[in-house]
């Protein structure tokens, strides 16, 4: 795949970056962002192709979002990185922080495509990938006992699932997303919490285990957990092994989880920055990264064949999400762990 992907890459030729002038700079630009297969696609598939067409060098480095809004921190009075890709929360923490810049109209065209759900706030990066934080259960387990499909947070509180739910941990963004689940279907949201931490409890009684990696998979493979709340890509990722596992959007509505593309203030290379930004908007870009991860299109042009597009967040899923108000929840996050801590995984 990563090898049609490259392919492709070449054969659009990343149209949104001009090649440059015999006497431009080449430059070197630097991109801070997901390791393991997200890195693996990025340095395969897509980096060679923007080299090619740009006459630039780039360099990716790996780690985690927190990882990278840190190093973008330390840095901030002379930076070394050029496009930080980056969760949607500590995205809006680095933002808040003055670390990213805005993007260029004049040079992320692909702007005025993006769905409404990716679009952050003053156009400070852009959603490049998205998928959803919703409920994923084993398909199997259920049927044999005769348990029906979860349709809402609050079914992983059946007594049938003692022990048998694995519930993320808040100190990561799927842990965030249940609490959130729990918060709207009482009644409650960012600034009123007390109906999340209530709603959660009753589900934490059936859990076993809080995960922190973010990653549930061996839980469901080795039979400990049968629920959980997790992310619709990595789902999908799953069923590829042929595991019985299937995602839910639930009642009180999925959560948008993005995968950010943010220019560096005072970037060293901005104006290549902006250039990258925008080729990662392109369709064909975009339809690659779905058939890669699972990771659904932010661009409305973007086509996907109907056996792809039904794994993915489309369209029609994205409207009818709400994303998460972030400068409020990593303004209470620190005090919500804390509760977390003594209320949830100690009850």
């Amino acid at each position: 795949m990563r090898r049609l992907l490259a392919a492709a890459l070449a054969l659009i030729g990343l149209t949104a970056c001009a090649p440059p002038s015999p006497t431009a700079s080449a430059g070197k630009l630097v991109v801070a962002g997901y390791g393991g297969s997200y890195q693996q696609a990025f340095e395969q598939a897509v980096l060679p192709g923007f080299e090619k067409t740009c006459g630039c060098e780039v360099t990716y480095i790996a780690g985690s979002s927190t990882d990278t809004v840190a190093k973008l921190k330390a840095q901030q009075n002379a930076p070394q990185i050029d496009v930080a890709l980056i969760d949607d929360g500590p995205q809006a923490q680095a933002a808040q922080l003055g670390l990213l810049a805005k993007l260029d109209p004049k040079t992320v065209t692909r702007l005025d495509k993006v769905e409404k759900v990716a679009r952050l706030s003053g156009d400070v990066g852009v959603g490049f990938a998205m998928t959803a934080t919703g409920l994923a259960y084993n398909s199997d387990w259920y049927a044999k006992n005769g348990l029906p499909a979860p349709k809402s947070l609050a079914d992983l509180a059946d007594p049938k699932l003692k022990g048998k739910v694995v519930l993320p941990s808040i100190s990561n963004t799927y842990g965030v997303g249940a609490l959130m689940l729990a918060a709207r279907a009482g009644g409650g949201s960012e600034s009123a919490i007390d109906p999340g931490f209530a709603g959660i409890k009753k589900v934490a009684a059936n859990a076993f285990t809080f995960d922190t990696t973010a990653d549930v998979s061996n839980y469901f493979l080795q039979g400990q957990a049968v629920a959980s709340v997790w992310g619709g890509s990595r789902v999908e990722t799953l069923a590829d092994k042929n595991f019985p596992i299937k995602f839910v959007y639930p009642a009180e509505g999925a959560i948008p989880l993005l995968a950010t593309a943010n220019v560096v203030n005072k970037a060293p290379h901005a104006d290549l920055a902006q250039k990258f930004v925008n080729a990662l908007l392109e369709p064909a870009i975009q339809q690659k990264l779905a058939a890669e991860g699972y990771d659904g299109p932010t661009v409305s042009d973007a086509t996907l064949d109907a056996a792809l597009a039904a794994r993915v967040v489309g369209s029609k899923q994205a409207a009818g999400m709400k994303a998460l108000d972030w400068a409020a929840v990593n303004g209470e996050r620190a005090a919500w762990t804390d509760r977390w801590t003594k209320e949830v995984e100690r009850s």
